[in-house]
């Protein structure tokens, strides 16, 4: 049995970390296994497209391994890992504002929902789908109120109210003090919930 079969079974990521410092490749493949789920995640919310945020997952997953012996195990890797996805969202969303600024805009393309997608066919008007056209409905609208947040609020929203990280760890990610992560993200779920009452009215 290979020693990363071995150790596969143990929680936490310091062994494999260990073992991929000193060039076991199936020790990161382990690690990628573990952590490419939610750093897709992460990375659709920030930049709301699916080939976008696969893309920058793979290009944060080839900078880390590029990276790990650097890493000194001061922090969590996942709090580590998740910082230079972050970082490669943030870079991602200038480099796309800036094409999106060269970009000739035509009266005849197809007309984008709030997130960016195009609108899907009217609904059939089947009784029993109604529900769940709703509650489609209503989760493309919020996506598309967390998509206008700044990008300073819009990522304390998504790491502590979507993806549940401690303040600690967000801390840790974005590098600031926990009392501004508190702050933006007091400040961002109040604009969310403003944005929110333009389509649903009170919450």
């Amino acid at each position: 049995m290979k020693e990363t079969e071995r150790i596969a079974r143990k929680e936490g990521d310091e062994e494999f970390v260990s073992l991929c410092q000193k060039g076991d490749v199936d020790a990161f493949e382990v690690l990628v296994r573990r952590h490419q789920k939610r750093m897709f995640n992460i990375a659709y919310r920030m930049l709301g497209d699916h080939e976008e945020a696969a893309n920058t997952v793979q290009d944060a997953f080839l900078a880390a391994y590029r990276s790990l012996k650097a890493f000194k195990g001061r922090s969590q890797f996942s709090t580590w890992l998740y910082s230079i996805l972050i970082n490669h969202c943030k870079n991602r969303l200038k480099q796309l504002q800036v094409q999106r600024l060269h970009e000739a805009f035509s009266l005849n393309d197809p007309v984008q929902s709030l997130d960016g997608h195009l609108q899907s066919d009217p609904p059939s008007g089947d009784p029993s789908a109604l529900e769940d056209l709703e509650r489609k409905d209503l989760q493309e609208k919020v996506h598309g109120c967390i998509g206008r947040l700044d990008s300073p609020f819009r990522e304390v929203l998504i790491l502590r109210d979507i993806q549940g990280f401690s303040y600690e760890e967000i801390s840790g990610m974005l590098n600031l003090p926990e009392g501004t992560v508190k702050s933006r993200l007091f400040r961002a779920r109040e604009s969310l919930k403003d944005d929110l009452k333009k389509f649903i009215g009170d919450l």
